[in-house]
């Protein structure tokens, strides 16, 4: 066999598997939607339920469409904190325009990280 055509088509071989490696690999990546989906269900699974309030219930626009928002408050051991969570997927659970400020909501949230937590999330609402 000749070097000058066998060297040349092993690089062009390796090259090509490197480039399929890399494309399968990015393709696994996960969306942010995905990620976050996964972040509802794990706090959903394993997250431990407070008493909040909910602050505030407004609808942004952004270059995407609507985005509505849910803004909340909660204490955790004496620490207060302050989180909103997107809940335009949700927009057949509750009616952000009849939404009433102030009233109490169940909050979980992550105990090794309790500034994580969600109101709602799929097959669980804590608002009432």
């Amino acid at each position: 066999m000749d070097p000058n055509f066998t060297y040349p088509l092993a690089v062009l071989g390796v090259l090509a598997a490197a480039v399929g490696v890399w494309l399968w690999i990015r393709s696994r990546r996960k969306t942010p939607e995905q990620m976050e989906r996964e972040r509802r269900q794990r706090l959903h699974r394993m997250g431990r339920i407070t008493d909040g309030t909910v602050v505030d219930a407004h609808e942004l626009r952004t270059d995407q469409g609507t985005m509505q928002l849910l803004v909340y408050q909660y204490s955790v051991g004496g620490v207060d904190y302050e989180a909103s969570q997107d809940v335009t997927l949700f927009h057949h659970a509750l009616d952000l325009q009849s939404f009433r400020v102030g009233f109490p909501a169940s909050v979980k949230f992550d105990q090794q990280n309790p500034g994580n937590s969600i109101v709602i999330a799929e097959g669980w609402s804590g608002l009432r």
